[in-house]
């Protein structure tokens, strides 16, 4: 009774195997591209292998992010609010904001006591206000994505970035390199320059606590550490990360968790055979 939550990301694509317990059994993750049922799929064999699970031992696949319609091999599909709600409700039931910071948007989430969206607002359509401004202010400086974090954990004194448009923030960006500006102190400036965005957005959607931080760029000590501050509270009291990098699999997770339910109301209304002997017929050879 194992279910799968694929994240269809606009940079990355996610998936996660949840056994009947609830408990993750397998992950894995890659670069989306442009093929997004591929990536889906190889997404998916990578998680199943993390198990040493096959594809038939899947019983349920759900699907989210902004490809979701592409995923050719999924049951039912959910939008990323849906997914990021239940699993920010599953692993913090208190939580009534969530915060979710991915490549290429920011949302904020309202939630109500039993895990629904109640209120939501999207970044404007800059990429000043997402995780790629982060990842450009890296690769400018001559640094990988997967080096932000300890670099901006160098940083003595954050540079000022107080633009509003990427072209805008990158300006200033270039200009404090020509200044000799250290690239710690950069990289933080632009990390606060992200998070007052958050803020920004969070305050937007009467966001309260408790706080469930989400998405890729969460994986970063330095933005988590940022956003603890802009918000005068502490993790742990009041703000909630999922432990090592599964904030970045979170819409994965709750996509996942949601498939688990869905499986419980076959069971109950006495479908689950025929469901299960359908998913046989429908199996995608994910090799190819």
């Amino acid at each position: 009774m194992y279910t799968a939550g694929i994240d269809v990301g606009s940079t990355y694509t996610k998936a996660v195997i949840l056994n009947e317990k609830g408990e993750i059994v397998g992950k894995a993750i890659l670069k989306t591209g442009f093929k997004l049922n591929k990536a889906a799929a190889l997404a998916l064999q990578g998680a199943l292998e993390d198990a040493g699970l096959r594809e038939e031992d899947i019983a349920y696949v759900v699907s989210t992010g902004y490809g979701r319609h592409q995923v050719s091999f999924r049951d039912v599909q959910v939008t990323d609010l849906t997914a990021h709600a239940r699993a920010a409700h599953h692993f913090f039931p208190n939580t009534r904001t969530v915060l979710d910071v991915g490549g290429q948007t920011m949302k904020a989430l309202r939630l109500d006591e039993d895990g629904k969206v109640r209120g939501f607002r999207l970044n404007d359509k800059c990429a000043a206000g997402t995780g790629a401004f982060l990842e450009k202010t890296a690769r400018y400086m001559g640094y990988d994505v997967e080096e932000i974090g300890t670099l901006a954990t160098t940083s003595k004194e954050p540079a000022p970035i107080s633009g509003v448009c990427a072209v805008f923030a990158e300006s200033e960006v270039i200009n404090h390199v020509s200044q000799g500006v250290s690239p710690a102190d950069i990289m933080h400036g632009a990390i606060i320059s992200l998070v007052d965005r958050l803020v920004q957005l969070m305050k937007r959607v009467r966001g309260e606590p408790e706080y469930t931080l989400v998405g890729g760029i969460m994986r970063f000590e330095r933005m988590v550490n940022v956003v603890c501050d802009e918000l005068n509270m502490k993790l742990g009291e009041g703000i909630n990360i999922l432990p090592g990098d599964l904030a970045q699999f979170n819409g994965a997770l709750g996509a996942a968790i949601l498939g688990q339910r869905r499986l419980q109301k076959l069971i109950e209304d006495g479908k689950l055979e025929e469901h299960l002997q359908q998913r046989q017929l429908d199996l995608l050879p994910l090799a190819s």
